[in-house]
């Protein structure tokens, strides 16, 4: 079973293994010209992470403080000329903010459009601003009217002058002039509230026809007869813009009234990572097994759940809309109502189940060998307990980076001038010229365009920092992944720097150093920061230029060019991958820091010349225990999430009361599903970085000492019975 991995001892303790093949002798034994370099030698002298070290990559540590206070620098620009406001509340044809608090128009929370059919117009797409006038108001009209019918029925002209300007006098104006004023509405319709605009109350009747209020056709107060369809499209492009913005605001609003169930589940998730830890300490094999048995059956009541649903919505009216029928919704639970979408989730459930019961099944014998490294691993986190501990920082400095990223672009995107163009219906010379409300009336563009208007087209401005806010978002998007990249290889080196002190302490846990976390953080920050920043900056570049690539696509779909889209996804593809073994290099790289602590670039070569030496063992063994940790974190995930799903979605009857009413009941079910695996990942990776750095320690040990007196090996009794080996000097603690 173990010479599937080709474990053989090189050198001298080749002669004393049993018989192998030419392949795995030729892996093991590199000859002195091999192309990855020589083997370790025999070190008397080395007993672990060294502590006589130097300041590495002095250089990349400078330029990193330097960007930081230029990060600082951003943000300080950011926050004096950003104003949040304009994400929270919509703004009139003035630029006034509807709604809010300390304002005249505090009791006026809703944005009412004049006429909501010029919202349809590509000047929409185009401005990102609705070309009517816009009037915050403190309800939305809740029947039809136009304004001859109001003007000659003065009971109802109270009831309109709301939706009109200020200053409208019906007993010394006429309709007519009222209208060539642009001081009303020429109708007004049936409306609802959504994202804190009035949009029209469309509804479909049986036979898919769009009425509005019960009613399909509409005098427009002007003579002509209007569709209620055309509403529907007008409804579309006034949102064009905001409609993501707002969606937002509804989920921040379920995140106001969940949030505390939303803690109790990331709690729970944490409670179960840590107790599913504390057994594999101590039952790795049994755990290992009932873990891959619950994830097959988690997957499985999946896609039972989803077949039953798919089920149930047989014969349903609507139920066979199609997702590309239906489009884009803004209200996600409409998905869930058509059978396709259930029909995709349990292909896609069937398609997870098929694979890993077949990666079971193809590495069965890899799976036991993987179970004995996690045992070894789990020993190593018991003489080190408070490296379970260690995420919690590593999830705080992170929480600090995202945080400071997202309030500075919330800042930047939000510090925008307002500007003011003239909009009119007649062909006008001043048409989409920028104006002053402030002055316009009494400006000659009034005479020469009598129905012109100067309207808040959108957020603007010609100064040198408006010009280069661009390039002030791009910097706040690339320190944001450097400075998380930097928190995370700290961690990396923090954690590897622990677990190589109990590999190479021969008499374990006597040999252990105290405090080995704090050691090995205190090491880190002091002498390769510097190293820390210049791995962290090649990944950043490489996922800065993934972003930019998205980037483009996004805005070359609509081309037509396939040579240029194939070109494209040949790039995103390449870089997707040089992210990927970048990634995996610098966790390697770390390692070695940590324990020789050398440059970035010296421990990267050394390390990879390491794994490509054993790249049997790499590809076997390393890879197997990787994915037998995920699918840990999936169970963990799994088990979280369907209970929040049946507690969120009112599925058990005895708290239905207990769960609170949202807009979207899969915002805090989604919220504690990402939450549990970034939960379970922390605790997990605690687990991976030890597997990791034992293995790199275990390979140079192989090479290093050959089992005698002189030379034994540093690895426990436990790796010594699976590869068949001992030291001659048995004096040794068996741990």
């Amino acid at each position: 079973m173990y010479h599937d991995l080709g474990w053989v001892l090189p050198h001298t303790a080749a002669a004393r293994t049993p018989k192998y093949s030419t392949m795995e002798l030729n892996e093991k034994n590199p000859t002195p010209d091999s192309k990855y370099g020589e083997a370790r030698k025999f070190d008397p002298t080395f007993k672990g992470p060294i502590h006589n070290r130097g300041c590495t990559d002095v250089f990349c540590c400078i330029l990193f403080i330097l960007a930081i206070l230029g990060y600082f620098a951003v943000g300080i620009l950011a926050w004096s000329q950003g104003d949040p406001r304009k994400v929270i509340y919509p703004t009139d044809s003035r630029g006034q903010f509807c709604g809010q608090a300390g304002t005249p128009l505090e009791k006026k929370p809703l944005l009412f459009y004049f006429n909501i059919l010029k919202c349809a117009s590509p000047l929409t797409l185009l401005e990102f601003q609705c070309p009517t006038t816009q009037l915050c108001v403190e309800s939305c009209p809740t029947k039809h009217m136009t304004l001859l019918k109001a003007y000659l029925n003065k009971g109802e002209q109270e009831y309109y002058k709301q939706f009109c300007k200020e200053g409208v006098d019906f007993s010394k104006m006429s309709a007519p002039e009222i209208l060539r004023d642009g001081l009303c509405p020429s109708m007004l319709m049936s409306s609802k509230p959504f994202t804190r605009r009035c949009l029209p109350a469309l509804s479909t009747m049986k036979g898919g026809v769009v009425v509005v209020g019960n009613e399909t056709i509409f005098d427009n107060g002007e003579g002509e007869k209007v569709n209620a369809t055309d509403f529907l499209d007008a409804s579309k492009k006034s949102n064009v813009v905001v409609e993501a913005r707002q969606v937002a605001m509804r989920i921040f609003e379920d995140y106001t009234v969940s949030w505390y169930w939303i803690l109790i589940g990331l709690v729970i998730a944490m409670v179960v990572s840590l107790i599913f830890i504390i057994l594999l300490r101590y039952l790795a094999g049994i755990m290992i097994w009932v873990m891959i048995v619950m994830v097959i059956l988690v997957i499985g009541y999946g896609i039972f759940h989803c077949a039953m649903e798919y089920r149930s919505l047989k014969g349903e009216p609507g139920s066979d809309v199609t997702i590309r029928d239906l489009g884009l919704q803004t209200d996600f639970s409409v998905y869930l109502q058509i059978r396709q979408t259930w029909l995709a989730f349990m292909i896609i459930l069937s398609i997870v189940e098929v694979v890993v019961i077949l990666l079971l099944i193809f590495l069965r014998k890899r799976v036991l060998i993987a179970i004995a490294l996690i045992k070894e691993a789990s020993r190593a986190v018991g003489h080190v307990m408070s490296s379970l501990f260690y995420p919690l920082l590593t999830f705080a400095l992170l929480a600090l980076v995202i945080a400071y990223w997202a309030i500075t672009a919330v800042f930047l995107s939000t510090s925008n001038e307002q500007v003011y163009k003239v909009f009119n219906t007649t062909e006008c010379d001043y048409s989409r010229n920028t104006c002053n409300p402030e002055t316009f009336n009494t400006t000659n563009i009034t005479a020469q365009c009598p129905d012109a208007e100067c309207l808040f087209a959108f957020y603007g401005g010609e100064t040198y920092y408006h010009k280069y806010l661009i390039l002030f978002q791009f910097y706040n998007v690339f320190l944001f992944f450097w400075c998380a990249n930097f928190v995370t290889a700290l961690g990396q080196v923090t954690l590897a720097g622990a677990f190589a002190s109990y590999y190479w302490a021969f008499k374990k846990p006597d040999d252990i150093p105290a405090n080995p976390i704090c050691s090995s953080l205190g090491r880190a920050l002091r002498y390769h920061t510097g190293s820390l920043a210049f791995g962290s900056l090649i990944l950043s570049l490489v996922q800065v230029i993934r972003v930019l690539l998205e980037y483009l696509d996004q805005k070359l779909k609509a081309a037509q060019n396939r040579f240029a889209k194939f070109l494209l996804s040949c790039l995103k593809c390449c870089f997707w991958c040089l992210e990927k073994f970048i990634k995996f290099l610098n966790r390697n790289a770390y390692i070695m820091v940590a324990i020789y602590g050398k440059s970035f670039c010296t421990s990267a070569r050394d390390a990879f010349f390491l794994l490509m030496r054993n790249i049997i063992r790499v590809a076997v063994l390393d890879k197997v225990t990787d994915f037998l940790l995920f699918l840990g974190k999936l169970l963990i995930v799994g088990i979280v999430g369907i209970c929040s799903f049946f507690f969120f979605s009112g599925r058990i009857k005895a708290v239905e009361q207990t769960a609170p009413s949202l807009n979207y009941y899969w915002v805090p079910i989604l919220t504690v599903v990402v939450g549990s695996y970034l939960i379970a990942h922390g605790f997990f990776s605690v687990y991976a970085m030890c597997v990791d750095t034992l293995f790199l320690c275990f390979l140079e040990d192989l090479e290093r000492n050959d089992g005698t007196a002189e030379r034994p090996y540093f690895m426990s009794q436990n790796l010594l019975t699976i590869l068949k080996k001992s030291n001659e000097d048995q004096a040794k603690t068996v741990d």
